[in-house]
């Protein structure tokens, strides 16, 4: 799902689903904490590649200055909405759920692996004595 962004209204919505993906993927933010996406890239901006790093800094930037609608007029919102969709994209295919599920399926295989290894070790141990 793309968003487009026409108006700079959108701009504070866009920084703040960053900042959420930001915050899921990499942590940074305490439980119910919603930091603002400047923060969550003094927190957690290094753990992005420097490209997307650049263009959240850009959102960053556009967020902080939506605040005032004279100047929040003039911002690229186009360029702004494509760099939402780069940085989004990069976050959004690992949600918190996808990560949950992916640890429980690795310590599932860790439990599966390990009963493996004991048993094979019983059967050689009861082909070293003769009992098979």
């Amino acid at each position: 799902m793309k968003r487009r962004g026409h108006s700079f209204e959108d701009i504070p919505v866009m920084a703040d689903e960053i900042a959420v993906l930001i915050a899921s993927r990499f942590g940074g933010a305490r439980r119910g904490e919603r930091p603002p996406l400047d923060q969550m890239l003094r927190r957690r901006g290094a753990a992005l590649p420097p490209r997307l790093r650049r263009r959240a800094a850009r959102l960053a930037r556009a967020d902080q200055m939506a605040a005032q609608p004279r100047v929040a007029r003039q911002l690229p919102v186009e360029a702004l909405a494509r760099d939402h969709a780069a940085l989004a994209a990069h976050l959004r295919p690992l949600g918190e759920i996808t990560r949950w599920q992916g640890r429980a399926v690795s310590f599932a295989a860790s439990v599966a692996f390990g009963l493996m290894v004991v048993g094979a070790l019983a059967v050689w141990i009861a082909l070293q004595r003769g009992l098979l």
